[in-house]
């Protein structure tokens, strides 16, 4: 069974912190904290696991062609995204939804714009056998690996069952919960440093939980509720209710965590908005005219040193992680 591993045993959902002021003390928000992350069968993963799943990552033998690994679409360089607002598919044409980002997805409770995914394996696996996406039988999957060698000799070193869908799910599962940013300007802050933020990241990071009541879905260690809200973008694209039978969900999609959120433009589900300066914007009047628009979605009546102040708290949340491309085994 899997368990959610905490100090001596207790589940902290958000850590009281306080800030820079009476009106900004008991907010939820917290550091990522590894000792709440959820590992398959209670064990987190050896350094060798999370290298067979890097290498995996990187490695185009996962798509039907060889011509795309998952590391095309989530490119560490660009912020783990793509840069695109909408990434090619298997057939070349645009895929329906924008690439997310994956940083700290070690705390994610669901997974993919439509929360389709309740955990990393799963979520692993899906775009592999996507036929819009990577597109390859998870049967040929398999024979490819087991016909290489260094696959075949890590797999059975890490995993007691070998090369299997399960195991190639976990291995990838593992690398992704290692990607994990928590040393940005806001983290220590929180932290106590009290010059890690400059005055106006400061004001834009009280704007953040007060006029600008971004906290109300972007909260907790990664800024982000893990829920679905509609935001009133429009389209065609039933979103959470494809998922569950729901139709005041329809339209709704995951609330987006805010780590590294300056390196993926361009942002929303469809990636229509193409940088930050136009998220506030979009936001500040009150999102867009689409249909089933949540009504936590109201004009804010931000000022323009508002939206600057918030664009520098965005930019505080900032913390690249360098990873060294692998090797991909012949």
């Amino acid at each position: 069974m899997r368990t959610l591993l905490s100090r001596c045993g207790i589940f902290f959902a958000f850590i009281a912190i306080a800030l820079t002021s009476e009106s900004l003390a008991n907010t939820p928000l917290s550091r990522p904290d590894p000792l709440l992350i959820e590992y398959p069968e209670d064990e987190p993963p050896s350094w060798r696991e999370i290298q067979l799943g890097k290498t995996l990552f990187f490695d185009p033998r996962l798509s039907h062609d060889h011509s795309r690994s998952c590391a095309s679409c989530h490119n560490p360089e660009l912020g783990f995204g793509d840069g695109l607002p909408l990434s090619p598919g298997s057939d070349g044409q645009p895929l329906g939804r924008h690439t997310p980002s994956i940083y700290n997805l070690a705390w994610g409770s669901v997974f993919f714009w439509d929360g389709r995914a309740a955990t990393l394996e799963e979520q692993a696996l899906m775009p592999i056998v996507a036929e819009a996406e990577m597109n390859l039988p998870m049967a040929v999957l398999q024979e490819r690996l087991t016909a290489v060698a260094h696959y075949r000799n890590e797999f059975n070193a890490v995993y007691e069952e070998g090369l299997t869908e399960e195991t190639i799910g976990r291995a990838l599962a593992s690398f992704m919960r290692a990607i994990v940013s928590d040393n940005s300007p806001f983290d220590r802050h929180l932290a106590g440093d009290k010059n890690a933020l400059g005055p106006e990241a400061k004001r834009g990071l009280a704007l953040f939980v007060g006029k600008g009541r971004c906290i109300e879905c972007h909260s907790g260690a990664n800024l982000t509720d893990d829920s679905f809200h509609n935001l009133g973008l429009g389209g065609d694209d039933p979103g959470r209710a494809e998922v569950v039978d729901a139709p005041h969900l329809r339209g709704a999609f995951k609330t987006p965590g805010l780590r590294n959120v300056t390196l993926s433009a361009p942002y929303m589900h469809d990636g229509s908005l193409p940088n930050l300066l136009s998220v506030l914007e979009f936001y500040n009047r009150g999102g867009g005219e689409g249909h089933n628009r949540s009504d936590l979605i109201q004009p804010l009546n931000l000022t323009q040193r508002d939206i600057n102040d918030l664009l520098a708290f965005m930019g505080a949340l900032e913390s690249p992680i360098l990873i060294k491309r692998p090797e991909i085994p012949r």
